[in-house]
């Protein structure tokens, strides 16, 4: 039997376009996996129509012992995890968590691959995202909150109001 406690997440790498179907052969293994889909309306020649696509294209989210990932590398469709310092990167609970909250909130996601510089640590003090910690940065002339997801190269941009956030430290004089 498997001791939960031992079981973390860890970023996988998928093929091209193959993530919601390694997803589901993750799942048939009974193995623990997550993976954020956006819904976003796509328009074709003839119609639109909302789809859900994946947040993060390429990867997903698998919940794990460390004996578990061999059976996570021979899933069709998954091509191997992320690598940070030498080791198998794990992420920690709060940030999948964090994902969630996000997706459950509908809000305008936005995601890069581009490495922005520390900036000033804030915290959501109003709205959907009320109590969440963040970077902000100037991004495209907006102030936006930044949701940094760590060992896996890629950051979460939301959108939000700048009457919203108040920097940490603010918050900490405070009590």
């Amino acid at each position: 039997m498997i001791n939960k406690e031992q079981n973390k997440w860890y970023p996988v790498y998928t093929n091209p376009r193959a993530e919601k179907k390694a997803y589901e052969a993750l799942i048939k293994k009974g193995i623990t996996a997550y993976l954020p889909l956006n819904k976003q309306l796509n328009q074709w020649s003839d119609r639109k129509k909302w789809v859900e696509e994946p947040l993060i294209k390429s990867y997903l989210f698998v919940k794990i012992a460390a004996k578990q990932i061999g059976d996570v590398l021979i899933t069709p469709g998954i091509c191997r995890f992320i690598y940070f310092c030498g080791k198998v990167a794990s992420m920690p609970e709060s940030q999948i968590t964090d994902m969630r909250l996000l997706l459950a909130n509908h809000n305008d996601l936005e995601i890069t691959d581009y490495r922005f510089r520390k900036g000033e640590r804030v915290i959501v003090k109003a709205g959907p995202l009320k109590g969440f910690l963040g970077e902000l940065v100037d991004f495209r002339s907006q102030k936006k909150l930044i949701l940094r997801i760590d060992h896996i190269g890629q950051t979460l941009v939301v959108q939000v109001p700048p009457a919203f956030v108040e920097p940490v430290g603010a918050i900490e004089e405070v009590h």
